[in-house]
């Protein structure tokens, strides 16, 4: 008998326009020998599948279930495509804990942890992995832009501390910028990242354990138009993005080893995708930050290095579900 899985997309966030794109990406390559798809969308406004005939139909929140012509439907496994929250932040992964429903991705601790960039950077420096000097601010807690610049040096990059796609993110060279990359990236968060520049070659690495063995994507190298990674450069075809990466054996053996240190680490599971810096001068990489449901879309990375490594995305998305069923 076919498994029934809850492809779930939205979320409550800006990155929920991710979500959409990449649940079709998703959705269009999972093998349905396999395994019956229902795609339930988690949105402010309610949580939903629609039918075939374009009807909404509410998920009843007490066992995550669906009524389908009089026939309530359970599932067996979710596969997670929400990006930012409640799907990367550990909110849904707790509440399909209490169900005992598996789920495709990290679990709620790390989940949570990585969703927080500044206690993901803490986690894996304690663990012996490079990364940038930062400083950790507050909304509640105002600090003067003086009081940063005595405590890391420019240029910097100020972010929101929680989510992704690069939204609110700046880049500051010069002093009298820093107090507007701060204001923008504290209208998207209450917690913000400021964070010392590392120069150098920028690369991100896709990493999933199939079955006990953990798995690492071949590499890509991000060569950006616009100043940095931002959301232009990510979603609107404003970057280079080379994979397999042209990159020597030394430096991918460097970052092969530390994503799977990362990986391990942070007790990840599923497909994750780690961002460095490449620093040639001191010749190893920092971690930028863990990206625990990265993007699935056909501009996104991980789908590019999947085709790579030479597996369909069918296959790696049988793999990852099948990984959770008989764990």
């Amino acid at each position: 008998m076919k498994k029934k899985i809850a492809l779930v997309t939205g979320g409550y966030s800006g990155e929920a326009e991710i979500s959409y794109k990449s649940v079709i990406t998703v959705g269009n390559n999972i093998n349905k020998e396999k395994f019956d798809v229902y795609t339930i969308d988690i949105t402010p406004q309610g949580w939903y599948y629609t039918n075939e005939l374009q009807e909404k139909c509410n998920v009843n929140k007490q066992d995550f279930s669906i009524i389908i012509n009089n026939t309530t439907i359970h599932f067996d496994a979710v596969l997670m495509c929400i990006h930012g929250t409640p799907g990367e932040d550990g909110k849904l992964q707790g509440y399909f804990d209490m169900l005992g429903l598996p789920y495709t991705c990290c679990d709620a601790a790390t989940s949570a942890l990585t969703f927080n960039k500044r206690y993901t950077l803490a986690v894996a420096a304690f663990g012996g992995v490079s990364v940038a000097k930062s400083l950790h601010l507050f909304k509640h807690t105002p600090v003067e832009t003086a009081a940063v610049l005595q405590q890391i040096q420019l240029p910097v990059f100020v972010k929101p501390n929680n989510g992704g796609s690069s939204l609110g993110m700046s880049k500051v060279i010069e002093a009298n910028e820093l107090q507007a990359a701060i204001d923008k990236a504290f209208a998207v968060d209450d917690q913000v990242l400021v964070e010392e520049m590392i120069t150098g070659r920028e690369f991100t690495v896709g990493v999933f354990k199939n079955k006990k063995e953990i798995i690492v994507l071949p590499i890509t190298e991000i060569i950006t138009q616009n100043e940095f990674f931002d959301y232009e450069a990510k979603y609107l075809g404003k970057s280079e993005e080379i994979t397999p990466a042209k990159i020597d054996s030394q430096v991918q053996q460097q970052l092969t080893v530390t994503a799977k240190k990362v990986y391990e680490l942070l007790n990840c599971r599923g497909i994750v995708r780690i961002d460095f810096i490449y620093n040639e001068e001191k010749q190893q990489p920092f971690m930028l930050e863990v990206n625990t449901v990265p993007g699935q879309s056909q501009a996104s990375i991980v789908p590019q290095q999947v085709l790579a490594m030479g597996w369909t995305l069918e296959e790696f998305y049988t793999a990852i579900i099948e990984n959770v069923l008989i764990s």
